[in-house]
């Protein structure tokens, strides 16, 4: 079967939605008023609101794989727009890169970007991308660690300000304990599953695929999995540029919800696609394609993202974490969610 999605340009929809949100989509001073839906007709060869979009790609993001591999954003943006794809390690990594404006777009677990909201980063969440189970406590093989509540006094790699992370806040919590009660070494997700081979640390808080790596290549153990603990992955995007590119990031959100489709008809090539991209065995991708990452959900945030960040709030509040505390996160809930491009670009599937 083929590995790539029959190309359209944005659709007349997705365009419409621009004008109810006010966005031209030439560049002020031009003097073009040439609309989007003309500029896609053009196939690229008409004027689009920048000339640069930067957009990252992560393994954690299979669609951001698909998205990449075939081109998708590119076919549409034509020779017009110069895409940009840079990797994001990890939401803490990919929180940075919109913080910095090194990055238009940029894909994160929805707890990272509650937090880098909550701590004043100018983002929201613009595609819902998975809902998956890529987080969980491993630990080595032959350890003597069964459950969270085994972990007081232990050493615990965790990358900060990341799903993993909050998933071993959720843990502790439910076990009666605090990361008072362990002693966390802040690595990332790559140095964790070395330091917990290497026997730095008792237990690793993991993400996929790297866990899923560690599982098949050296054994590695998943004590607890708790799927309720994971948020969704949001593709978030900087306000400027949900402002002043909004024709851009149409193209950008129409792109994904492509890719949602084609994956969910193609989940061995996209298994294929991500055990290349991260060098990974072939067996680890599908567990984390088929078992862990649930890419069968609707891609407008709403209501099922707001009820899991409400969730986690009191968490991000009390971790001192956030400078403003409960209020600059109840703050951040209420303004991360911008639907405009996901409706219309759900809506013309």
């Amino acid at each position: 079967m083929s590995r790539h999605l029959t190309r359209r340009t944005v659709t007349a929809l997705g365009l419409s939605s621009l004008a109810a949100l006010g966005a031209a989509s030439c560049v002020p001073g031009e003097g073009s008023e040439s609309s989007g839906e003309e500029a896609a007709a053009a196939d690229g060869a008409g004027t689009w609101s920048t000339d640069t979009l930067t957009i990252d790609w992560a393994t954690y993001n299979p669609l951001s794989l698909v998205v990449r591999e075939q081109k998708l954003i590119e076919d549409v943006l034509g020779d017009a727009v110069t895409v940009q794809w840079v990797q994001s390690a990890g939401s803490n990594k990919a929180n940075e890169l919109l913080r910095s404006g090194s990055a238009d777009v940029a894909s994160t677990a929805g707890s990272a970007a509650l937090l880098a909201r909550a701590n004043g980063s100018p983002i929201k969440v613009i595609d819902i991308y998975s809902q998956p189970e890529w987080s969980a406590l491993v630990v080595g093989p032959g350890s003597d660690i069964t459950s969270p509540a085994d972990l007081a006094g232990r050493s615990v790699a965790a990358t900060k300000a990341t799903d993993p992370y909050f998933f071993l806040v959720q843990a502790l919590n439910q076990a009666g304990l605090s990361v008072e009660d362990v002693e966390i070494q802040a690595l990332q997700h790559a140095d964790g599953r070395s330091a917990l081979e290497g026997g730095s640390v008792d237990a690793w808080s993991g993400l996929d695929p790297i866990m899923g790596a560690a599982e098949v290549e050296s054994g590695a153990q998943l004590v607890y999995r708790n799927v309720d603990f994971n948020t969704y992955g949001f593709l978030n995007a900087t306000e400027d540029f949900i402002e002043n590119h909004a024709d851009v990031a149409q193209v950008v959100v129409d792109a994904y919800e492509q890719a949602r489709s084609w994956a969910l008809e193609n989940l061995e090539a996209t298994a294929e696609l991500l055990a290349e991209v991260a060098g990974i065995d072939l067996e680890v991708a599908t567990t984390v394609i088929t078992e862990r990452s649930n890419l069968d959900v609707s891609g407008v945030p709403g209501e099922d993202q707001l009820a899991v960040l409400e969730t986690i709030s009191p968490m991000l509040s009390e971790s001192g974490d956030v400078q403003g505390g409960a209020e600059a996160v109840d703050r951040a809930r209420g303004e991360i969610i911008h639907d405009a491009f996901a409706r219309a670009a759900v809506a013309a599937q």
